[in-house]
């Protein structure tokens, strides 16, 4: 009792996929292993720790007989991809030299970052690192996560928080968190804040629901009212359309004082001829 385990760890081959797929015998497996482990670490060297950020939470491959496949899940695919695919070009011909094996490169975006306790872990070390609030931060990015539609957030900081001199640990949670639940899709993560007093370490879960439930159309469906208010319909067309209703209202006032007049002088001489 007590002892935790990794919630990726415990699901991966019930419910999750294997991030690393490939086949090999007893001779080769170790080789495979070190190379997987230096692709990753490039890749989070090169999109994760050097500005322009790319944003890269999950990197999958996979090995054939021919070539290594590999797969960056990225919140900014625009940054990893770059101008006319030049970044994914250069990334390729470095994994090339890097590993000696003919590789081809596959990006995917990750439509909602504050659902990736990847990501959110990530930015909540990067704002520790500017001397942030932590307490604000976390509450924060707990309720962003919950704001998009998940049903239950965790977030643990630990160690000189705050600059003090003796270390601490600060949990926020919001909603529940089946972690003993195979069927309960909990994303996990951890990242460490280098900080000028020590460094902190950050925990997060995030429960998104039993696997097959998706909330990411829910999501999108109600960003738009809480974005641009309940009465405007479309993005920059809601300031236009009180001025042209209010033009089509002041005409007919401005001439309803001439109508009148005009139409009954028109019809005195039409009736004294008829009659």
């Amino acid at each position: 009792m007590g002892q935790k385990v990794s919630p990726i760890g415990f699901r991966t081959g019930i419910t999750l996929g294997w991030q690393s797929t490939w086949f090999a015998t007893k001779a080769n497996y170790g080789d495979y292993l070190v190379e997987d482990q230096k692709i990753r670490r490039y890749v989070d060297n090169r999109f994760n720790r050097r500005m322009p950020k790319g944003a890269v939470a999950k990197t999958e491959i996979i090995r054939t007989r021919n070539e290594v496949k590999v797969t960056l899940h990225s919140a900014r695919p625009g940054v990893v991809i770059g101008p006319r695919g030049g970044e994914v070009d250069k990334l390729r011909e470095e994994l090339e030299d890097l590993t000696g094996r003919k590789i081809s490169v596959n990006v995917i975006e990750i439509k909602d970052p504050d659902l990736n306790s990847t990501l959110v872990a990530e930015a909540i070390a990067e704002q520790l690192g500017k001397r942030a609030s932590f307490r604000r931060t976390m509450k924060q990015y707990c309720e962003n996560a919950m704001q998009c539609g998940a049903k239950g957030v965790k977030i643990i900081c630990s160690g000189r928080l705050g600059g003090s001199e003796m270390s601490r640990k600060e949990t926020q949670k919001l909603g529940s968190i089946p972690l003993h639940t195979l069927d309960a899709n909990v994303d996990y993560a951890i990242a460490t804040s280098r900080t000028t007093y020590g460094a902190i370490g950050i925990k997060v879960w995030i429960y998104k629901g039993k696997f097959g439930e998706e909330i990411v159309p829910i999501q999108h469906r109600r960003r738009p009212p809480r974005r641009t208010g309940p009465s405007s319909r479309g993005g920059g067309r809601p300031k236009e359309a009180p001025k042209r209703s209010s033009r089509a209202v002041a005409a007919p006032v401005a001439a309803a004082p001439n109508v009148p007049p005009a139409e009954p002088t028109k019809a005195e001489p039409g009736e004294a001829k008829e009659s």
